[in-house]
């Protein structure tokens, strides 16, 4: 298989509406268009131009969302990255995970959720050379158990260690907010998808000029603060690989040595800013 050049980007935040009782979305949609705002155009490693994006709705159905990430797993290219944000379920038997979709009970919300292996199957069938799945999602404290027990036979945690499609992100259990005390909401600030938001903005100083998203994460974490990380699971992909992420601090950090002027420094800092999300 050849590789192209380009970069597949699917964003999906959905969000579930008004149930109480799968609370936590309502801005995973914010978050989803900061990302699709802040990750085209920073590839690196011959990635021309933002490649190519697809922002799902957040009121879209699983089949909407499953077809964008589908579609977008056909086609050649050079990285696929695929953005979950918003709340995870499990099936009866705690072995299946999928993310609630819009319209969603506490009873079907299994059942009409965008599942969890189906996503990971369309982006290892895909014909991209490498790929990524960031997460930021809430779970309520049951499938969170779940996802943290290991051994003992299949179980949702499992799913979350795929050797051939490396995660990036942060899954927390969901508090409503009880004494003060509050999770932070996926897409929210102070969530993880911000973090990664104002890193890819404002870089990283002392890292080089392209940095995998392992050497990213400390700063995104710093990013999140305490309320953010607090009793959440943060996964890291292992440091290797060929996706790497521009760093705009060490770019700064050359210019500044030179002699370059403020205006320049001041064009060359609002071109590194992500701009206004693109349509899907």
């Amino acid at each position: 298989m050849g590789v192209g050049l380009a970069a597949d980007l699917v964003v999906i935040g959905a969000e579930a509406g008004g149930e109480r009782a799968l609370a936590g979305t309502s801005d995973a949609g914010r978050g989803a268009g900061l990302l699709a705002g802040a990750l085209p155009g920073a590839w690196y490693d011959g990635v021309p131009e933002s490649g190519r994006v697809a922002l799902v709705p957040p009121d879209a159905g699983a089949n909407e969302m499953l077809t964008a990430v589908q579609e977008a797993a056909g086609r050649e290219g050079r990285f696929l990255v695929v953005c979950l944000l918003g709340r995870l379920v499990a099936d009866p038997r705690l072995r299946r995970l999928a993310l609630v979709t819009a319209g969603s009970t506490r009873d079907n919300a299994y059942r009409r959720g965008l599942a969890w292996d189906w996503v990971v199957s369309a982006m290892v069938h895909g014909n991209h050379a490498e790929s990524l799945l960031l997460v930021d999602a809430v779970a309520d404290r049951e499938v969170y158990e779940a996802l943290e027990r290991e051994g003992g036979g299949a179980g949702p945690g499992e799913l979350l260690d795929h050797s051939r499609v490396p995660l990036w992100g942060c899954v927390a259990p969901w508090s409503p907010g009880r004494r003060g005390r509050r999770t932070t909401p996926p897409g929210a600030p102070g969530s993880f998808a911000e973090g990664v938001v104002r890193v890819l903005q404002d870089g990283v100083a002392g890292l080089p000029a392209a940095v995998a998203p392992a050497h990213l994460h400390p700063a995104v974490c710093g990013h999140m603060g305490a309320q953010g990380r607090a009793g959440a699971r943060l996964v890291v992909p292992a440091p290797g690989g060929r996706l790497l992420l521009r760093n705009p601090a060490a770019l700064r950090g050359m210019l500044s040595g030179m002699s370059v002027s403020g205006e320049l420094l001041a064009v060359l800092g609002r071109k590194g800013s992500p701009t206004r999300p693109p349509s899907a």
